[in-house]
């Protein structure tokens, strides 16, 4: 039996789609709350769980961490940073059919796909611990006026 279309349903989706950031639930609730404060979270929470089953939304399982979803059902990959927690798609770079192959040959699993999650350090905070690093260092962390800036020492 199909669920029906309705105006909390719209408003999950709609949400995940403006967010597009691979939101949490609370971050959803979050900013549907914004607009529509009668909104309970129980009712975000179901309804995204239901609209993953539906195939309508797809969710991202995270180690140690809160699942998050997905407006993009294409398969794909993703990278979290390990310091500032930013989650984002892996651009130009293919999913990869046939490590599922792979795994079912030496597993034997009857394999559907795979989810890889990436981790790292993303650019801003990469540059900002290689700021931090070379003050520790005993570089000078000066602007050009003499004068420390905070993001120097960041």
């Amino acid at each position: 039996m199909a669920k029906r279309n309705t105006i909390q349903r719209q408003l999950i989706i709609a949400a995940v789609r403006f967010l597009a950031d691979h939101p949490t639930a609370e971050e959803v609730y979050d900013r549907i709350t914004m607009e529509y404060p009668d909104i309970s979270k129980g009712t975000v929470y179901r309804n995204l769980n239901s609209l993953v089953g539906s195939g309508l939304l797809g969710k991202v399982s995270v180690h140690s961490s809160a699942d998050r979803f997905d407006h993009i059902l294409s398969r794909h990959y993703h990278i979290k940073c390990i310091k500032c927690g930013k989650f984002m798609n892996v651009e130009n770079f293919p999913y990869f059919n046939d490590l599922d192959e792979k795994v079912a040959k030496v597993t034997g699993y009857k394999m559907e796909h795979h989810y890889i999650v990436f981790s790292g350090l993303c650019p801003d905070c990469a540059k900002t611990a290689e700021r931090k690093e070379k003050t520790e260092d005993g570089a000078c962390a000066c602007s050009s006026n003499g004068m420390r800036r905070l993001s120097d020492v960041l």
